[in-house]
């Protein structure tokens, strides 16, 4: 067995026993992973804002890892954490509903689909599989994003007026950032990973 499919037992069968358990470490690490990613970039493009004038790949590349920019921030890799662990049962739950209204394949039976899982019989519907993007980019993105930024404004700030300078800073930013990428994230997701 290769230790991808050994993942995909464990995985599985702690879905199956603790499934908001399973989803709440899930979405902490993918959190943490990508505010990983965004903070790697930040460090690189600030790398490369410091050596315009002799901007090779190699010396950005040891700029960045030497440590010569900004400190790693662990507290918001650890805001991100909290976030994304709380979220999941939300998430969850989401999930859920989207599966019971907008089942991808018609054959999928009452009880799989009452779970949330996909099922891999059938042919997808691809107005089904529409209407799913549509109504978590709609409804879904907009409040998870003001839950977001809320939470990491207060996180950061500690008051209801750092909420307020969070939102004004950064909510239509990343609403709009958002509807250019999600959606097809999103359909490739809902298209291929069972909910």
């Amino acid at each position: 067995m290769s230790y991808r499919q050994a993942f995909s037992a464990f995985y599985a069968r702690n879905f199956e026993r603790r499934p908001w358990v399973t989803l709440a470490v899930t979405n902490g690490v993918l959190g943490v992973v990508a505010d990983g990613a965004a903070q790697t970039l930040e460090r690189i493009r600030q790398a490369q804002s410091q050596q315009q004038q002799e901007s090779t790949r190699e010396k950005v590349t040891s700029t960045v890892m030497a440590g010569g920019t900004a400190e790693w921030d662990w507290s918001r890799s650890g805001r991100f954490l909290a976030f994304n662990v709380g979220m999941a049962p939300l998430l969850a739950e989401w999930n859920k509903f989207l599966e019971f209204r907008f089942p991808l394949r018609s054959s999928a039976s009452a009880g799989s689909a009452a779970a949330g899982a996909a099922s891999t019989l059938g042919k997808v519907s691809l107005r089904a599989l529409a209407n799913r993007v549509a109504m978590d980019q709609l409804l879904f993105a907009p409040i998870g994003l003001a839950l977001f930024t809320g939470s990491m404004g207060y996180m950061e700030r500690g008051s209801i007026d750092g909420v307020k300078a969070k939102f004004g800073e950064m909510y239509i930013p990343a609403l709009l950032a958002n509807i250019q990428l999600w959606p097809l994230v999103q359909l490739v997701n809902f298209r291929y990973m069972p909910l």
